[in-house]
């Protein structure tokens, strides 16, 4: 590993995204995007449902729509841990729309307030996947 890059590892709960050097790293938070450089300071910071960038050694970027989860930064070696993570041309927008559908549905409805943020994260998800799939297809 260069002194240009970090280890990286982009775990979801179905699959490992991603393993190896990194020269750059973009994730979303809550209120926008923070950026990992090599030899970052050392935290944790909580992750949201959006799109997710790296530009690997090879100078390529690879992006992805990821769940929530979180991200550690330790001594130049970054673990991100999220409930999934897909790359753009995995999604399947069809079932994206219908998800956000039935999503908007039940909020219509007034559920409990656990219901309530359930399927505002759904909404969200499905919003991150349709927008990240339109805004890198061919």
């Amino acid at each position: 590993m260069s002194k240009n890059t970090f280890f990286l590892q982009v775990l979801a709960s179905d699959k490992v995204f991603y393993r190896g050097s990194c020269q750059e790293l973009v994730i979303p938070l809550s209120d926008g995007e923070k950026a990992i450089l090599p030899h970052h300071e050392d935290m944790v910071i909580a992750v949201s449902i959006g799109e997710m960038r790296l530009l690997d050694e090879n100078g390529q970027w690879i992006h992805a729509v990821v769940g929530n989860g979180f991200i550690q930064i330790v001594n130049n070696r970054v673990t991100l841990l999220v409930d999934t993570a897909e790359h753009p041309e995995d999604i399947d927008e069809r079932r994206a729309e219908e998800a956000m559908e039935r999503a908007a549905e039940q909020l219509r409805q007034g559920k409990s307030l656990q219901e309530h943020s359930h399927f505002e994260a759904s909404m969200a998800r499905s919003l991150a996947r349709l927008r990240t799939k339109h805004k890198y297809e061919l």
